[in-house]
């Protein structure tokens, strides 16, 4: 095993099981309180990196612009609905569905870059598809977890996977204006997210004083921050470790592995019962998702 692979590896476990964590927050503290806490969180702590690391913070105007618009659709707008997903189905069909933002951003590469699609891509989403089609279309059994496969939260999760995929094609015409450090990028996409997210939540009564909020649940703040620190920043971290260290194929594959790695953890945490539809789907919707890096 080299370090792209042990890291890729890393970071999916880390998702995976930061996704735990946040799904419980956002019963607590609401979808949208939850976001903007984590994100805030993760803004420090990329802050700090950078400056240990000495990378810069410069970068122009227009990079700024579309990395704001990148943490708007898919940070503000993307991860909201995704936590609200999370509330209805919980993390593990939540995250299956989102597992099709690689599908959608490859699509809106086609039309706005011209990019082509090959018979394998195809295949690829096809296989996707039929991956969370069988996992959304079973039919119930006796289970005594507390999510429920709901239409609401379908369409939440699919607009998360779409708010992600949209973002992604924004933060990329960042990079096409110039070489800008990945950190750079995520520290001003959340960032930026933050500060325009806050404002209007508290002016619609939907963010709390989280000072006073979490100095009265001390358990739940606890999640937020080690959820926190595990996914938006590690799983970042990682993940550009893998990237920069193996076959940017191989690194996405395995970053892509979160659906499945997350079928244990919710047999061990909700007490679900899996069923071998369920684990199928998982496995033919990562093998769709690894098609498309191919």
């Amino acid at each position: 095993m080299y370090w792209g692979e042990l890291s890729a590896l890393s970071a999916a476990f880390l998702w995976a099981a930061g996704s735990f964590l946040f799904t419980n927050v956002a019963i607590r503290v609401g979808s949208i309180q939850l976001n903007i806490d984590r994100m805030s969180i993760a803004t420090v702590l990329l802050a700090i990196t950078m400056l240990l690391l000495n990378i810069s913070f410069y970068i122009s105007l227009n990079q700024l612009i579309y990395l704001t618009l990148s943490g708007i659709v898919g940070l503000t707008i993307g991860d909201s609905f995704l936590f609200r997903a999370f509330k209805d189905m919980g993390p593990r069909v939540s995250l299956l569905i989102y597992s099709l933002n690689p599908a959608v951003a490859t699509f809106l590469a086609v039309l706005l870059f011209g990019e082509t699609l090959s018979w394998l891509s195809l295949l690829g989403i096809g296989l996707t598809l039929a991956g969370i089609i069988m996992v959304v279309l079973e039919k119930p059994k006796e289970n005594k977890s507390i999510f429920k496969v709901s239409a609401t939260g379908v369409f939440f999760a699919f607009m998360a996977a779409v708010g992600q995929a949209s973002g992604l094609i924004f933060a990329k015409y960042a990079f096409m204006e110039a070489d800008i450090h990945s950190f750079t990028a995520t520290f001003y996409r959340i960032l930026t997210a933050v500060v325009l997210l806050l404002p209007s939540a508290y002016v619609l009564k939907r963010y709390k004083n989280p000072f006073k909020l979490y100095a009265q649940d001390m358990k739940t703040l606890s999640r937020l921050s080690i959820g926190s620190i595990t996914g938006p920043y590690l799983g970042i971290t990682l993940s550009f470790i893998a990237v920069s260290s193996t076959k940017i194929g191989i690194a996405s594959t395995l970053l892509s592995t979160v659906p499945i790695m997350i079928l244990p953890m919710s047999a061990i945490v909700y007490k679900e019962k899996l069923s071998l539809t369920s684990i199928l789907g998982a496995v033919v919707a990562v093998a769709g998702i690894s098609l498309l890096f191919i």
